[in-house]
């Protein structure tokens, strides 16, 4: 009988999504529960590690925990609250900290033997006009992720074009509401930008 194939999601509140994090079966509200969903026929084991408010350091903190989840397929999703935390708390952080932090994260997941890592890059929709200038924080940290995506041989899952075309399509507030958090149209936006890099990585390996 051949080995489930697990699946971690590591990240901040947009992966956490109301989870329970006192049951470890607990996937939340949002794109992980969708993408659970959607591959609940193929075999594989999701797990949820997502924690609201985190940073690059908060997952460095607790990396063990999420390695020790045993994933084959490990999705990093991080770098909104390097931005917000300048804005909301005067406490930034810098791109050249955030890309060393993740880069030291991804080095140990290689290192403990993880076999595909997926990287989904951080989006932000300005909702008011003074957090325009927000994105000025944010775009080299998505420059960042794409680094490390090529750097790591890791797929990267682009989000911010996506989310803002669809902000400006249907209104922010269909979408996220705060710039941020996914309503249930948002979560389905990325989970289904995870599932086709997911599922294509997935046939195009099967296939060589």
């Amino acid at each position: 009988m051949p080995r489930t194939t697990t699946l971690v999601f590591a990240g901040d509140s947009i992966t956490d999504s109301g989870r329970d994090r006192d049951d470890l079966g607990s996937l939340g509200d949002g794109y992980v529960q969708l993408i659970a969903e959607a591959v609940a026929d193929r075999g594989e084991t999701v797990v949820n590690k997502g924690i609201s408010g985190n940073r690059a350091v908060d997952l460095e903190a607790r990396w063990d925990d999420i390695l020790a989840a045993g994933p084959d397929v490990l999705t990093v999703y991080i770098g909104v609250n390097d931005m917000w935390r300048r804005f909301d708390a005067d406490d930034p952080t810098s791109v050249e900290d955030f890309e060393a932090t993740v880069t030291g994260l991804l080095q140990a997941a290689r290192d403990a033997g993880v076999e595909r890592i997926l990287l989904i890059e951080p989006f932000f929709v300005p909702v008011r006009d003074d957090q325009v200038s927000w994105l000025d924080d944010l775009n080299p940290k998505r420059d960042a992720v794409r680094r490390l995506a090529e750097r790591f041989d890791a797929t990267l899952i682009e989000l911010h074009d996506t989310v803002t075309a669809a902000a400006a399509e249907h209104g922010a507030a269909a979408i996220v509401p705060d710039g941020v958090h996914p309503t249930p149209q948002g979560s389905a936006i990325i989970a289904d930008a995870w599932l086709a890099a997911h599922l294509g990585a997935a046939a195009e390996t099967s296939g060589k």
